[in-house]
């Protein structure tokens, strides 16, 4: 397996992504919102484990 080039790999891609204009993804300004964020519990294959929060 040859090395990973690293450099080479990511000056090709900063050229490309510069060529597009392309920009990180921001948030928006929520306006003084309350912040909340949503977890959910995956259960385990074999359905043991479950909790209320699967029901």
């Amino acid at each position: 397996m040859s090395k990973y080039d690293f450099n080479s790999i990511e000056r090709k891609w900063q050229k490309i992504w510069k060529r597009q204009k392309f920009s990180s993804w921001q948030a928006k300004n929520s306006g003084g919102k309350k912040r909340f964020y949503i977890l959910d519990m995956f259960p385990y294959p074999s359905g043991e484990g479950l909790h209320v929060g699967h029901t």
